[in-house]
């Protein structure tokens, strides 16, 4: 961004942006999850959903880089617990969400090293599937996952000590719609069966 006094380039300072000419300060207003956008990542990095330029931006007073298009953020783990502290009430309310087990599937690379980042539940509550790259100290979150686990109740049992029955499976409603009240059907053993009987001599 460019100084809207001067026009020279200004550079972010905390949650502003200074400029070095006329000294002027801006503060960007905070977006719906409470952000303060401030400018673009002088190193560089993208967004890995995205791969657009990711912003240099904070959220109370603590730094993140964040992605102005998905609202996905990278943020240092040595940052990650301000973070949380912070987001409690800088955005609004997000329900909870049971854990979905196929969010593991999915695979990014860290924006700093591009390295496969490791996708795992969050130990504590909020049913969240971070990334993570453990050389780089960095975790990816979507959007609103860090609202999700700064306003999950922490008594809420977490998706890595749940047993993995308790995980919402889509797979399993689309077995199940096929099934009648006994439960699930073997859609194998059905199709066998038919065609049997198709195949079967008639006299």
């Amino acid at each position: 961004m460019n100084c809207p006094s001067c026009g020279a380039p200004m550079r972010a300072v905390g949650a502003s942006l200074q400029c070095d000419y006329c000294h002027s300060v801006v503060v960007p207003e905070r977006d719906t999850s409470g952000v303060r956008v401030l400018t673009e990542d002088p190193a560089g990095q993208a967004c890995p959903i995205c791969n657009l330029p990711l912003y240099q931006a904070s959220l109370s007073k603590s730094p993140l880089l964040y992605c102005t298009k998905c609202h996905g953020m990278l943020i240092a783990m040595m940052e990650f617990q301000s973070l949380v502290d912070a987001a409690r009430t800088a955005s609004a309310p997000i329900p909870a969400e049971p854990a979905d087990v196929h969010e593991l599937d999915r695979s990014i690379n860290c924006p700093h090293c591009h390295r496969p980042m490791d996708c795992h539940f969050y130990a504590g509550a909020g049913n969240v599937a971070m990334d993570t790259c453990e050389t780089c100290c960095l975790h990816w979150l979507d959007h609103d996952e860090l609202a999700r686990i700064a306003q999950a109740n922490p008594t809420q049992a977490n998706a890595v000590d749940t047993s993995p029955d308790s995980f919402y499976d889509p797979t399993r409603d689309r077995e199940e719609s096929f099934g009648d009240s006994s439960g699930p059907v073997d859609t194998a053993s059905e199709v066998v069966s038919l065609l049997s009987n198709l195949l079967k001599p008639r006299f």
